[in-house]
């Protein structure tokens, strides 16, 4: 019988607003049970480092030229995990996967940093610590991301959910798995499509006190741009199509910077669901699956005018659902998920595959620090 591990993964995404906690019971093959799921809000300080460092940081020299604030953000936040992994009162024998901040990410120069000493971690928890999930699937010519496709087919299998479905996860970059049977195989294949919440958060963060656009009512309350939004649309469609994966300092909110403050988080609203709609549409057409459901995960799934202006950029075969309808939190499956594929990790399985990162062939990932 396959051993079952306890095992915490811990996530925090691109929105750099907090880390989701989750406790799991699994194999890292196909039984997984959920325990527990908590959000810890990042402190003010943290939250304001973390989003000034990342409009710095745009270049890989700017690592080093920051370096000194990086190490001492880095500091903070394994610290902040620290006192997470000590709240939830966890067992000796429970696994961590602790994923980490993404600061910067651009496979080109085989790089993806996370913020999060994974040593200080088993120092301070004296836990066994999995992380820097990434970059073995780099160095094997993938992009690092995304990485929880292996994860949703679990989900999909467990739930029983029926195929072909594509999960949609809204954080602040936008990403797709999508399992379907062929001939009585199954197939995964995932990739980034673009920006999720970060432009709409961006400008909210430097227009106003607030950190996102609650609800949409903000959207709601301001008229799109025709001139800006078509022109940010050609730009878009002239980029680098190649790319499977994103960092949020791929896009920048320069275009909308004359607008008012109501008319800019409509206008981005507008070309987010624009970008994410034409994506979802090229990628299903492309897998020859028409009909099916898409299910929305993650943060940007509570945005109502967003997830509207989605339904009207895709075909009307295709039938958004929140994932929740299949009781499963849409805002715990990325903690969930390196929950387990910490435990993935320790046995060696292939946590990334060609169909989903690009990688050469299927491998796993992540560093162990023992206890």
């Amino acid at each position: 019988m396959q051993k079952k591990w306890i095992s915490l993964g811990l996530m925090s995404g691109t929105s750099g607003d907090g880390v989701d906690a989750s406790i799991i019971r699994t194999d890292g093959i196909n039984e997984y049970e959920s325990i527990k799921d908590k959000y810890f809000e990042y402190n003010p300080d943290i939250y304001k480092d973390i989003h000034n460092l990342k409009e710095k940081i745009h270049k890989l020299e700017h690592l080093e030229i920051f370096k000194s604030e990086i190490n001492n953000l880095e500091r903070k936040i394994t610290i902040f995990h620290a006192e997470i992994i000590k709240e939830l009162n966890i067992t000796d024998e429970t696994l961590i996967g602790f994923h980490g901040q993404t600061i910067y990410h651009n496979p080109k120069e085989k790089i993806s940093w996370q913020l999060g000493n994974g040593k200080l971690l088993n120092q301070l928890t004296k836990k066994d610590i999995v992380f820097n999930f990434r970059m073995n699937d780099i160095l094997n010519g993938g992009e690092g991301a995304p990485l929880t496709p292996i994860f949703h087919q679990l989900l999909a299998f467990k739930k029983k959910i029926k195929l072909p479905v594509c999960f949609l996860n809204i954080g602040g970059i936008s990403n797709i798995t999508i399992l379907r049977n062929d001939k009585n195989f199954l197939k995964l294949f995932s990739k980034d499509i673009g920006p999720g919440n970060c432009l709409i958060d961006a400008w909210v963060r430097k227009n106003s006190n607030k950190k996102f656009d609650y609800d949409g009512q903000l959207a709601l309350s301001g008229t799109r741009n025709e001139i800006i939004f078509e022109q940010a649309q050609e730009l878009y469609m002239n980029r680098n199509k190649k790319k499977l994966s994103f960092d949020t300092n791929d896009f920048d909110i320069s275009f909308v910077r004359g607008l008012n403050f109501e008319d800019g988080v409509a206008t981005l609203t507008d070309f987010t669901a624009s970008v994410i709609g034409e994506e979802l549409t090229l990628s299903l057409k492309n897998l020859k699956d028409e009909k099916g459901n898409i299910l929305l995960c993650g943060g940007g799934r509570k945005n109502k005018v967003l997830i509207k202006k989605i339904e009207e950029n895709i075909s009307p075969s295709h039938n958004l659902k929140l994932v929740d309808e299949y009781k499963i939190d849409g805002d715990f499956i990325e903690s969930q998920a390196f929950a387990f594929l910490a435990v993935r990790s320790i046995l060696k399985l292939p946590i990334s595959f060609p169909s989903t990162t690009g990688c050469t062939t299927p491998c796993t990932g992540g560093d162990l620090i023992k206890n």
